[in-house]
């Protein structure tokens, strides 16, 4: 189990954070933006996370007779939900510190985007400048490194629970007697 844990947690991490600094590399030419980013993020997670249907699969069928519980199909889900997550955080922390003009442009850029949008829906001035004042609040937050990667395990963790659940209800097989 653990060596199906590990493989799958490192090919579904690798797949999304390659898919991470993609979506980044075409944030910053200008060819995405934040209306868009949303799906690419959640779609390449979900895509990267599909290697928990496939780890729970090759346990699976690893085993004599073929059969797996739900709850063992959790438990090898999760763990290579939490390997996945931890890779994704970590390249997110890499690219992070490796580029230091996107400490500052990313969350500006994000804040000048949220608050041209509530000026385009002609949002009151109090709500605009109580925005304003969260999110320089949630950019100074955003320094701490551990936040930050704490914060970063959330944006992924809940997808690998919910693909998990979904994959071990698929492939939960009783135990086939043989005769």
């Amino acid at each position: 189990m653990r060596k199906i844990v590990i493989v799958y947690g490192l090919i579904a991490g690798a797949i999304v954070t390659i898919l991470l600094l993609f979506w980044m590399f075409l944030w910053e030419k200008g060819i995405v933006n934040f209306d868009n980013g949303e799906y690419f993020g959640y779609g390449s997670m979900v895509l990267a996370l599909s290697m928990i249907f496939f780890g729970i699969k090759s346990f699976r069928d690893d085993q004599i007779g073929k059969s797996i519980g739900f709850w063992k199909g959790v438990q090898i889900g999760m763990l290579i939900s939490l390997v996945a997550s931890v890779v994704y955080a970590t390249g997110w922390e890499v690219y992070f510190q490796a580029n230091p003009e996107v400490r500052t442009s990313c969350i500006d850029k994000y804040t000048e985007h949220y608050i041209g949008k509530l000026e385009a829906r002609a949002a009151p001035p109090d709500e605009i400048d109580r925005t304003r004042n969260e999110m320089a609040a949630f950019a100074e937050m955003y320094k701490n490194p551990l936040i930050r990667f704490g914060m970063t395990l959330a944006e992924i963790l809940p997808v690998g629970i919910l693909v998990t659940f979904l994959s071990a209800s698929i492939l939960r097989r009783k135990e086939v007697l043989v005769e």
